[in-house]
Order: C-alpha cells, then structure tokens, then sequence
C-alpha cells in the first residue's frame, strides 16, 4: 500500500515552510533568537508581488533584495545572505520581481525595464510602510537583479544608500552606471571569467565610492564551500558601514 494512506495529513510541505524550518535549526545551532518573516503581497501596476519581510527589533536599515533571471523571493543563496543581514540587525525584503504567469515568459526575466519599475515600486511599498519608513535602505542584486539595483539607485539618487552585487551583471545598467552615487561593492567569483571582465568595465564606469572583489575559488553561483559565507561576510560589513554607522 502507499506510504500516505498511514497518514492524517500527508499533504505536500511547501517551499516557504522548508525554508522556515531550515532558518529555525540554524538559528538553534548558533544560539541567537529568530527574527519572525512576514509574508507581504506589493501592490504594483494591476498585480500583487509576493514577498518576504524581515524586521529585527531596533533595526535601522533594510536592505531589499532584487534576484536574478529565473529566480525568486526563495532563492536559497540569497535566503543565506538575508539570514546573515538579519543577524547583524538589519531588515531584509525579498520579493518576486514577476508573477508566475509573467516568469512563464523567457523574454521578461531580462526586460530590465519592466523589472527596475518593480524594485521602484517595492521601494515606494517599503517607503510608505509604518514598520519600514524610517529605515535606511539599501539593495542587493544577483545576476540581472545587479543592473536592476543599479538603475533603480540612479533614478532614486540619495533615498538608497548602498548597493551590494553578487555574481551581477551591471553593464546591463547602460548609461545608468555613470549616475549612480551610491557606494557600491561589486562581488565576483574568482572562476567566473566572463562575468569578472563585464564587472570590471562597469566598474570603471561607476563614478561613486565603490570596490570590486573577487573571491578565490568561486564559480557563478558561489557553490564551493565557504565562498558564499565570504559574499555574506562582505555584504555585512557593506551594509553595516553605510546603512548603520554614521560616517
């Protein structure tokens, strides 16, 4: 007979709640207190965007995550380095850039157009929120969420105040590379050849206080061991410089 006949409830367990038990048994292991996720739904254009907010007690900064092409408010990598945000006392927001019907269409994941209007949006949603209107902001892109996270910081100017980059495309920003005056930490994996060229010619185009560093060892995804616990460590001390230290 099958296994679920022996069950009450032997209903599938869902992404959100693996990714809740796996927060809980890290947070467990290294002894500190879990900050509680909100599950959030932005309003932008005629649909609603799915989300995860993330609010530690007496943060003073959130920093708003922007995924790559094919990826989502679940993404395991960038959930790490979330945890790793929250920890240091920062809020964090992931959030689907497109609904599950717009992602079924290959050409929107890279209309950088459409998705820099969501990271607006989502800005403006963090803006206007109780919980989150004083906080500083900053964002974090991953592959095509970097060039996102870039326009979006051009157009908003002084309102963000620092940008982290992962494994990110920023020459897909164009022009907007040279109006960007947010610090800005470029990340590159060591073995990613490719992707560490397109950085380093963005990188010169960028006009604001910035660094690029490139982790030994990594390719693309930051998979080998300790590489992505580097990216998390160098978004950390980013992030703490300019959104929680007065400079």
């Amino acid at each position: 007979m099958a296994v679920g006949n022996y069950y009450r409830d032997f209903t599938q367990v869902t992404d959100e709640e693996v990714a809740k038990i796996l927060k809980e048994s890290v947070a467990l292991k290294e002894g500190y207190e879990m900050t509680e996720e909100k599950q959030v739904k932005i309003p932008v254009d005629s649909v609603k965007l799915e989300g995860i907010l993330t609010i530690p007690k007496d943060a003073l900064s959130l920093v708003i995550f922007a995924h790559g092409s094919g990826s989502s408010r679940l993404s395991p990598r960038n959930r790490f380095v979330a945890g790793v945000l929250q920890k240091a006392g920062m809020g964090t927001l992931l959030f689907d850039l497109l609904t599950a019907k717009e992602d079924e269409i290959y050409d929107n994941r890279f209309d950088i157009p459409l998705i820099t209007g969501r990271l607006k949006a989502a800005t403006h949603w963090v803006m206007g929120q109780s919980e989150t209107a004083k906080l500083k902001i900053g964002y974090f892109g991953a592959s095509t969420g970097t060039a996102v996270a870039l326009v979006a910081a051009a157009d908003f100017a002084a309102e963000i105040k620092a940008i982290v980059s992962r494994g990110g495309r920023p020459d897909l920003a164009g022009d907007a590379l040279g109006k960007v005056i947010v610090p800005t930490l470029l990340i590159v994996g060591g073995e990613d050849h490719v992707v560490i060229e397109l950085n380093k010619k963005a990188f010169d185009m960028i006009k604001a206080e910035k660094q690029l560093k490139i982790i030994p060892g990594a390719t693309h995804l930051f998979e080998e061991p300790g590489t992505l616990e580097a990216v998390a460590r160098l978004a950390a001390e980013w992030f703490k410089k300019y959104l929680t230290e007065k400079i």
